[in-house]
Parts: C-alpha cells; structure tokens; sequence
C-alpha cells in the first residue's frame, strides 16, 4: 500500500441518520481511510444527538464549515410528529439542510451522475440537466396560522421604529381556512444570481432561470429583475465571449422546454421549484441515488451532501440482521466532491486526483455490470449482466478497482 495522502485543512464531517449513517461509516473504511490520511472536525447529526443539544449541533456544525470552508454531510431526518414519537424527542425539530442553508446563504446545485447503460427516462436528454435551487426563503422560513370563519388576514409593513408603512388585505375568511407568510431578501437573491452566472460560465452551460411574474408581481418579479440587472451589468460580454446565453422566462415555459430538450443545461429554480423540479429530474435520469449535491455559498464555501433521504426501509432490515442493497453512490459523490475542493483550495493535487479515481472506479463498477438492486431494473446495456451486490459488498467491488 502506498503512502497515504496527507491533509492540510480537515473537512467538516457532518454525520446523519439510519442507513446512510451506516453507508458512511463502510465508505470511509473501505474507500477512502486505506488511501487518505483523513482529517475532519466531526459533528454528529444524528436525530438522537441534535435532540440531546437542542439541535445546537447543527448550527455548530454550519459555522465550522464557514470556518474551514468545505464540509460534507449524510443524510438526515427531518421529524414529522411519527419521528417525534419513535425518537422520543423534545419537539418537532427543523430540517437541518434548511439550517445550514439559512447560516452559509448560496446556492444548491445538483447533477445527476451519468454511467451507460442506465438511459434517461427522457428519450431526447443527452447531456446532464443541472439545477440549481436557491437555498433561501419561500416555505422554508415562513410563517403560518390558522384562521376561523370571520377572522381577517393582514400582511403588514412596519419600519425600523415600528411604524406601519403598508397594510393589505388577505382574506376576510368566510369560513375556516389558512394563511401563511414567506419572504426573501434582495442580498440573497443577488448571490443566487451570481452563483448561477459563475457556475455557468465555469462549466460552459446556457442558464435558464424561471418564475411566475406575471401572477406575483413583487415578490417572483423581483427574482426576475436582479438576474437581469446582474446579467447585464456583469456577464452579457462574458457569457457572449463563452458561447453560452441567459435565458428568462415563465416557469411553466422553463418546464416544458426541459422536457424537450437535449439536456446540457443549467436550470436555476427558487427554493421550493428546485425542491421539486431536482427530484424530477433526478428520477428521469435513473435514480436520487444517482445525483449529485452540493451548497455553494457567495463567501466561497461548499457544502457536499448526498440528495436523498436516510432509507429508512433498508435500516430497519439492517437492524434485524438482514442484508441490503443500498445504492451509495450520491454519498461516495458527497465525499469525492468535497476531497477534490479540499485538494483544490489546498493545493494538494494529489487529494483531486484520488477523489476523480474513485467517481471512476465506481463508474467502472456499475457499467461492468455490478450494481445495487435498485439500479438492476434500469440498467440495459448489450453483452452486459447486472448482478445485484449487496451494500457492502458493492462498495468492496469498487475498491477493488482502486
């Protein structure tokens, strides 16, 4: 074996939830520690330690990663009231992506990992879709209530001193019903924008960027507004230079121009749009198990996370002794991803290469046929077999192509 490669700055380990926290830990014994002399300042994001710190944990865990500038995350559970009840915990706690979202601002991309012989769903996409989801605002920080029949909703503006400056009316409920409040702010608008012209112009891909303003004409016109004057103070020449072009217009346009196209393009969505539209897109590629993940915010610091949830199903038969077939590869990917940017930021090019050498071992391992059970029923490639492995024993078959 030869020398490990050595670390200058540690990694943020986030740690998470149910059989991905198992996949995590095989991962770095098996694919990574033989080969790294790995450094993290870990943070245990299990539901049962964010639980203990009243979720301090999770925001502990954000703010280190500002510190160091790149971390890399499992998957975790966010609790409904059934979690609540099977943790036993104090309270319904809050998604700890939308925390560390809301701590380093940014943007997330996702891209799904290509290997042949697992064929998009969309006969036409040739090339990778990415999206791009804002990490801030809509749903995810709003406010809600309900109301009774006779009750009126108001949305009110107050300034600095407290002094009402606008008041409009909701809804004058004529029966019982709901009402909820969301917000943005101007400066995280504008590093989306920024975020999604840099990226494009970094992986030469056209940007498409769609909202409904012609429905909310404050709130999805203002989203509109700061990626045109961004554009056109400060990328029109570059994007001209590149070969690439910025594109608006209405989100339901942006959606059936996805589905006829070739792919190869970066689709920049608000918040609860890339919600929805990167799990599409994911599954019409093959599989969440099948995409990459990663926050990157306007200071510089990236956040690599598989897309998917923690697989509660196969955990379950995990803990009665039982063998799974867990698909690992958007987990390997968080790692790889956030090897190579260490190795990047670092100057260890060392650290980058083995982190290429391991997305292509584990390319190589599926397209020679090898694979999780989830992927069998996708998989269709001539003079090829796929054999179902079992979660460990894929990760074993990668490693061997180390």
């Amino acid at each position: 074996m030869p020398e490990k490669i050595r670390m200058k700055t540690p990694l943020v380990e986030m740690d998470g939830d149910e059989m991905t926290r198992i996949l995590w830990k095989w991962i770095k014994e098996i694919l990574i520690e033989p080969y790294v002399d790995l450094k993290t300042e870990y943070y245990d994001l299990g539901l049962p330690e964010r639980d203990r710190t009243d979720d301090k944990v999770t925001e502990e865990s954000a703010y280190a990663a500002k510190k160091y500038g790149v971390a890399v995350k499992c998957a975790t559970i966010t609790p409904n009231a059934q979690r609540v009840e099977e943790y036993k915990l104090k309270k319904m706690w809050k998604s700890p992506n939308g925390t560390i979202r809301r701590i380093l601002d940014g943007t997330v991309f996702r891209a799904p990992i290509i290997v042949k012989g697992i064929t998009p769903y969309v006969p036409g996409w040739k090339a990778p879709i990415v999206l791009a989801r804002h990490a801030y605002g809509d749903i995810y920080n709003s406010v809600e209530a309900r109301a009774a029949a006779g009750d009126s909703a108001y949305l009110v503006v107050c300034d600095k001193d407290g002094k009402e400056v606008s008041r409009q009316l909701i809804k004058k409920f004529d029966g019982d019903g709901i009402v909820q409040g969301v917000h943005n702010l101007d400066k995280s608008i504008e590093s989306f924008a920024v975020s999604c012209f840099n990226y494009a112009l970094e992986n030469k891909m056209p940007l498409w960027f769609g909202a409904k303003d012609t429905i909310s004409k404050t709130y999805d016109h203002r989203f509109k507004d700061i990626f045109n004057e961004i554009y056109e103070r400060d990328y029109k020449e570059k994007f001209e230079k590149a070969g690439i072009y910025f594109m608006y217009t209405l989100i339901d346009d942006i959606v059936a121009r996805i589905m006829r196209s070739e792919g190869g393009v970066l689709w920049a969505c608000k918040n609860y749009d890339g919600d929805v539209m990167s799990d599409m897109v994911a599954t019409a590629y093959g599989s969440l198990g099948m995409m990459s993940s990663v926050l990157v915010s306007p200071e510089g610091n990236y956040e690599f996370e598989a897309a998917h949830g923690t697989v509660t199903r196969h955990y379950y038969k995990y803990l009665k002794g039982e063998e799974t077939s867990t698909n690992s590869v958007a987990t390997i990917w968080a790692w790889t991803g956030a090897l190579a940017k260490r190795g990047e930021l670092d100057g260890i090019p060392e650290l980058t290469a083995f982190a290429k050498k391991l997305e292509k071992a584990v390319i190589d391992t599926i397209e020679s046929g090898e694979m999780t059970g989830d992927l069998i029923p996708l998989f269709r490639r001539e003079g090829v077999t796929p054999v179902k492995l079992e979660s460990r024993a894929f990760l074993k078959a990668v490693a061997s192509r180390l």
